[in-house]
This record gives C-alpha cells, structure tokens and sequence, in this order.
C-alpha cells in the first residue's frame, strides 16, 4: 500500500512537471506561437522574446518576434497565439515600435498572422471595446503592419478597415501605420468583411 501511495504521488508529481514544462508560459511554446506570427522563412531565423522580456532564442535575419498583446502576461502565458497577437518586425519596425522614428533608415515591416483580440482603430491604448469611438473597434486576423519613417506618406489614406484595401490605422497619432489585410483578415469580425 505504501508502494503504491509512493507511486502515485511520484506519477502525479512528474505529470505536473510536464504540464508546467509544456504550459503556454514555456519557452518553447511562445517561441512556435511567436514566430509563426511571420512566414517561416522569416520566423524561423528571427529573435524570440518572451512575456518577461528576455531572450528566448537569438535570431540571425534581423526580425523580433514577441506578444504585441499590451495586456499584462498571464502566469500561465497567452491561452491561444491568436490571444498573444504576435508580431514579427524588421529592425526598422522595432525602430518605430520603441518611438525611435528619428533613427529609421526606411520604412518598417510587421507581420501577425495570427490577427489581434482587438483595439479602438482610431486611438492609441483602447484595449476594451466597451471603451472604444462606436464603429472604430476592430479584432483582426492575419495581416501586415508599414512602419511609416515619414508620416506624411500615409496620411491622405483612408482609416476605413471595412473596404479590404490596405488602411491607416490610429491617423494622426505619433503611431500611425498602415494596415495590409490578408486572406482571413475579417474571421474575428465579419461584420466589417466588405460589402459589395
């Protein structure tokens, strides 16, 4: 009987071990769900930086990948990579993300094919959509991001995500960028898929 209470504690012990180590707050899953927001040309050669912000994985090609999700890190990590809304970014688009704009040599790019949860399109840091501008609330899936060096560039084009075509998202802020929706851009949201 003693044998088998030892048993099962040890069973149960190492079970639990394993959970943790396969938990979404493991290295190894935020580097697949981070590095699968790009093509796996870019992903698999791109830094990975997990929710505490260390260095999950050195890259070589010059792209980051990380959670974009500004939501605090969950201790047991994102339940989905669609929830992590990770990106993946080229130096410049790093540049941009960190207000380093003045520092960027072109324009940035971004990848998240796994979409976001969601934020106000037209203001910055509206995480909840009960708080967002009514008809501005837009939950993605996989898209590109252009870091813009030069605001200007984007700024006559359209903030209007419901039309398919590439779109401004939060105009006339110090983060303004373009969005370039792909092919199951509107799974989240598909009230806003165009209309014709």
């Amino acid at each position: 009987m003693k044998f088998l209470f030892t048993y099962i504690l040890i069973t149960f012990f190492s079970l639990s071990v394993q959970a943790d180590d396969h938990s979404h707050a493991s290295a190894e899953w935020q580097i697949e769900a981070y590095s699968t927001a790009a093509p796996s040309f870019i992903g698999n050669y791109a830094t990975v930086i997990g929710g505490d912000g260390k260095v999950l994985r050195e890259g070589s090609n010059g792209w980051t990948c990380s959670a974009a999700n500004a939501r605090p890190f969950p201790k047991m990590g994102w339940s989905s990579a669609h929830e992590a809304m990770p990106f993946c970014l080229d130096e410049n688009a790093m540049k941009f993300m960190n207000g380093k704009q003045d520092e960027m040599t072109t324009d940035g790019w971004a990848w998240m094919l796994h979409g976001d949860v969601g934020e106000d399109n037209s203001k910055p840091g509206v995480l909840n959509k009960a708080d967002s501008a009514p008809g501005q609330w837009i939950e993605s899936g996989p898209h590109m991001m252009l870091m813009p060096m030069d605001s200007d560039s984007i700024k006559n084009m359209s903030s209007d995500f419901t039309t398919g075509a590439p779109y401004v998202m939060m105009p006339n802020t110090p983060v303004a960028h373009l969005m370039i929706p792909l092919p199951g851009y509107y799974i989240y949201q598909p009230e806003s898929n165009p209309k014709n």
